[in-house]
This record gives structure tokens, sequence and C-alpha cells, in this order.
């Protein structure tokens, strides 16, 4: 038998990956903003929980206007975050741990304060100019420099995604805000560049990198405007014009043969709006030559209109993930690719809050469900910091003039607070899109303790960002020492399943998936198939409410072996119908 993704053994794929969104982890300087040496001290709790490999969002020099992914120098250390022998240091105790780093790649764009910015912007003639997209304007009837297309901003949809500048009187290409310009990718020198940096870390000792925003290096190169969706809107969404566009694929084989493949390193692309399964196979198939796998955003878009922007509200119930999971699922089985798992990251709100039910009652019930269901998918599995305690999105009283941080969210208010200055229930509306789905839920420090300030800074230290109110509940320290008789906290259960995940890693890493009961509006079940801990069952009741499931005649089950509502083996028949308390999740051992 030849081998394919799910039997072609490989380290990164059974890795758990835990990724830091550094500024809210750990402050140990005093800064209230988190730092290196924060992460470097917390280690062990990520070894004890069963973490392999620590992605860190980027911690490179940066003036901060997208929480650094706006990069002034990709070889310095902001001095918020400390310095590069924090980082050695950093990559030397998780080496200690048998654990590795993987870095944030950030080379779409760069910080309108990079040297290689400051130089293209300095003359037309400058041997740099080309390093970035820049274009001459159009032109008002009164002679006003115009926009060369209609593009909008990504993170400020109500702007033009490019920039005027006096002094050359051109436009630069700024996708997601204007302090973050384009790359010219088209340009050798702008690539071999990029190559340096990567050798640069992957020297050091990365283990790989995370690639932010990938997909969208290789541009139309007509610069065409985008068809008009929003005619309220004076600038439009030009994303059929960059995303996935005509050279991504020779670029990212150049990337892999020029730097990749030289040290085994591991790559997840993040590649927002692609669906389309033989797209993604170009980019994760095995023998492309390209990257290991990607972020495939469908989970995380489940909730947008489709069409439309990503601050919008669509109703959804458990068939469409039972449509993603299975689609992706089978795609990278039938076709030798590979799958990231997960549904939480800096970019997305509280998985708790954004899927199941974040109440008193039943956040600790769902958040173990999502556990339940992520430790047994296939695929390289990714935790975001917080979501294994259960961390969940902050009230919607909080105030979006005060308490929000994030240039999209605060981009969003302004934009509403000018096209409705006085529709209360327009502002009512952004209010609810805001608590819902703004990427602050997901920045908030991370809750260690029920101590002043959540255990993140010190208690005379104003923290950047405010603290979750339910901290004194919710925090890691509580949930690590819990020891009731018969009920896992949150990260007792994220340990479990970790450590399950690895044990069985031919069924759950590697193994088959075979989705059951597609019909079911409710309920969400599969199986999982290896080769050698035989076949299990997963049942997940995505609802608040009791539900009855009849077991499947597809499947013989010899016991249930873990559940949400119980530490040990759940109490429940083993075939014909079954109750379901609100948010319960099963996981069954097959004859």
């Amino acid at each position: 038998m030849s081998e394919t993704g799910i039997n072609r053994l490989e380290w990164w794929k059974e890795a758990v990956i835990y990724q830091v969104y550094p500024s809210s982890f750990l402050d140990t300087k005093g800064s209230g903003w988190g730092d290196i040496k924060g992460i470097t001290s917390k280690l062990d709790y990520l070894k004890e929980l069963g973490i392999d490999i620590v992605w860190v969002s980027p911690i490179y020099k940066s003036p901060q206007a997208d929480m650094g992914y706006d990069i002034a120098d990709y070889k310095a250390i902001d001095p918020i975050y400390g310095t590069i022998e924090d980082v050695d240091e950093l990559m030397a105790e998780l080496k200690k741990r048998g654990m590795k780093l993987m870095m944030d790649l950030v080379v779409n764009h760069t910080s309108e304060m990079h040297a290689w910015f400051l130089e293209s912007r300095s003359s037309l003639t400058n041997p740099k100019r080309d390093w970035y997209i820049w274009k001459p304007p159009k032109y008002a009837p009164d002679g006003t420099p115009q926009p060369p297309n209609n593009w909008c901003q990504i993170l400020g949809e109500a702007n033009s995604a490019w920039n005027y500048d006096e002094t050359t009187k051109e436009y630069c290409l700024a996708l997601f805000t204007p302090n973050q310009p384009d790359l010219n990718w088209e340009n050798p020198d702008v690539r071999a560049a990029v190559h340096d940096v990567m050798h640069f870390w992957l020297k050091r000792g990365a283990c790989g990198y995370r690639m932010d925003v990938i997909n969208l290096i290789s541009k139309d190169q007509g610069f065409p405007d985008a068809d008009i969706v929003l005619p309220d809107h004076k600038y439009q969404s030009g994303r059929k014009f960059y995303n996935n566009g005509p050279r991504l694929h020779e670029f990212l084989q150049e990337i892999n043969r020029e730097v990749l493949s030289k040290y085994g390193a591991i790559t997840v692309g993040e590649m927002p709006g692609i669906s389309d399964v033989d797209e993604v196979l170009k980019a994760v198939g095995a023998n492309r030559g390209e990257l290991d796998m990607i972020f495939i955003f469908d989970i995380v878009d489940i909730d947008n209109i489709p069409g439309l922007f990503r601050f919008t509200l669509q109703k959804w119930d458990v068939r469409e993930i039972q449509r993603i999971v299975n689609k992706w699922q089978r795609a990278m089985i039938e076709h030798d690719g590979w799958n990231s798992v997960f549904i939480e990251n800096h970019d997305n709100p509280r998985s708790v809050s954004r899927y199941v039910d974040d109440s008193d009652e039943f956040r600790e019930r769902g958040a173990k469900l999502l556990a339940l269901m992520q430790t047994t998918l296939a695929g390289t599995l990714f935790v975001y910091q917080g979501e294994e305690i259960g961390m969940r999105n902050f009230p919607e009283s909080w105030d979006p003039d005060v308490e929000y941080k994030d240039i999209e969210a605060i981009n969003f208010w302004k934009k509403n607070n000018t096209m409705y200055p006085n529709d209360p229930s327009k502002l009512s509306e952004a209010r609810q899109v805001l608590q819902r789905k703004a990427r602050d839920h997901s920045r908030t420090p991370v809750q260690w303790s029920s101590s002043p300030n959540a255990g993140f800074c010190a208690p005379n230290v104003k923290p950047w960002m405010r603290i979750n109110d339910d901290y004194r509940e919710i925090n890691a320290e509580a949930q690590m020492k819990a020891n009731a008789s018969d009920n896992l906290s949150v990260w007792q259960f994220w340990q479990r399943g970790l450590k399950h995940r690895k044990e069985h890693k031919d069924v759950f890493v590697y193994g088959d998936f075979q989705l059951l009961d597609s019909n079911n509006d409710q309920i969400f079940a599969y199986s999982r198939t290896g080769a050698q801990a035989g076949s299990w069952i997963v049942v997940l009741n995505f609802t608040g409410s009791t539900q009855e499931w009849e077991v499947s005649n597809q499947v013989s089950l010899e016991s249930w072996m873990a559940g949400n509502y119980t530490a040990g083996k759940p109490d429940k028949k083993t075939s014909g119908k079954i109750t379901l308390k609100p948010w319960e999740g099963l996981l069954g051992k097959c004859a």
C-alpha cells in the first residue's frame, strides 16, 4: 500500500501547537504588557498541559499599529517584549523540555517604518521604489487625486486600500491599514530578502513558521476595480484580485525550495477566503512542495454573511459544522493533504462564546464539548492561549470607545457612528456585532489566577488591556488544582484529551473519518478508525436542551469511554436510544 496523508507519519502531524499572543500572555517586567520572559516562565505549565510547539505571534520591532503585525525590523525584537537574547533563552528552555518554537512570518506587508519602505517612499528613483506597490493617481473632475481603484482596506472597509504620498504624488497599496504597505512580490529582490529573513530565524533555532495571510502575496497586476457589492460603501472588497493570486504557488514553491526544504521546517499558512478543495490542495498536497498545512477559515467564518465583511452575523446550526468538518477531513484523507485543527486564534472571538453557551451554567460543559471535538479530529491541533481554561468574550456593557483596542473594531465602530449617528438601533446592532465577533475578545490578558490583575501583571500595574471581570472564577490556577470527585475542570479535560490523542494517534491523528447521522440539526456524530486501536465514535449535542440520539447501526459500540459530564466513564446504554444532556459530548470505543 502506498503512503498517503493518513499513514505517512510525521512528527509535526502529531504535535500539539499552542499559540501565544505575547502582549496578553504574562508580564514579568511591570510594564502591563506581556513579554518573552513571561512565556519562558510558563513552559512547565505548557509541557504539563501536553504542548509540543509554542507558536509566538510577532515579537519583532514594531510601532504596534496592528499589534506587531506591522513589522519595522524582522531581525530585531521589540523592546516592549525583551531582547533577542531572551528569544535564545526561550528556545534553549524549550529544547530542554523536548519542545520547539514556531515564529510568525508576516511578509505580505511591512510597517511603514521599516527601512525598506522609508527608502521606497523617499523618491521615484530610489532603488527600493518597486519593493512596494506604487501607482499614479486617477483624478477627479476638479483635479484632486483619487485612488487607482476602488479596493477597500481589510481592517477598515470604509477606507481606501491606497494611501496617497504627497512627496512622490503616487498611491501605495496597503490592504490592511495605512501603516502596513504591501510588499511587491513580483520583485525578485523582495523575495530574496524574505528568504534571508526566514533563514535568519531557522538558523537561530526556530522549527518553522506560521505564515500570515500568505495567500495575498500575489496580486492581479491589472489592479482592476472590484465589483460593487455594497452600494452604500464607496470602497469594495478586492479579494478576488489578490486571494490566491496568479503567482502564489510559484512563490510558495520557491520558498520551499530555497529555504524550508533545507531545514525540514514546519509550515502553516494563513489563507483567508479560500474554500475550494482543489485550490487548497495545491498548497498542502504532500507532493506539491509548498506548505505542510493551512488554516482553512470555513469554521471561523460560519457566522459571516457570505460575500460581505467579517463584522456581520448570520444564524447557523450544527449541520454547518458537520458539512465543514466532513468536507475537510475527507478531502485530506482522499487527496493526500493535511489539515490544521483549530477554532480559536488571535483574530477571532472566544470559541465558547461563539459555538456553544458561555453562560455560567453551561460555559464549562460547552468548552469541554469543543475540546472533545478538536482532540478527536485528524490534523495538527492548535490550541490558543486561554482556550484551555474556557475563557469567554467580555460583556456587551464594555464601552467600545474605551475598552476595544483593535484597529478593526475601532474602524468598525467609527464607521457605524459616522453612517448612523442618530440611529440608536443601528448603533445597538453594531455593539452586538462587536460583542460577538471582535478580535479583542481573544486578546484580553490570560487569567492565571484569582489574584489582582488575574496574575497577568503585578497588582500595582495597569494592564495594557482590561482583564475580563470573570477571572476570579475562571483561571488556570484554580482549574489545575480542581479535585472534584467526578468532574474535571476545563484545563484537566484538555490535558486528558491531549494525552489520549497521543496515546491513540493512529486513530485521532491519522485515522479514517466518517460522518454519522448527517441530517441531524442538533447532534454532530462521527467515527474515527485507526490501524491499531480500532474504531471510536464521538457524539456531540450542540444544543442547550436534552436530546435523544440513537446509536447508529453502522457501529458496534463496546463502551462509552469519556464524556464532559463526568470524570469517569459515562453511564450510558451502548445501543438503542440514549439521552444527551445540554451540550453533552461522548467518546465511545467500538467492539
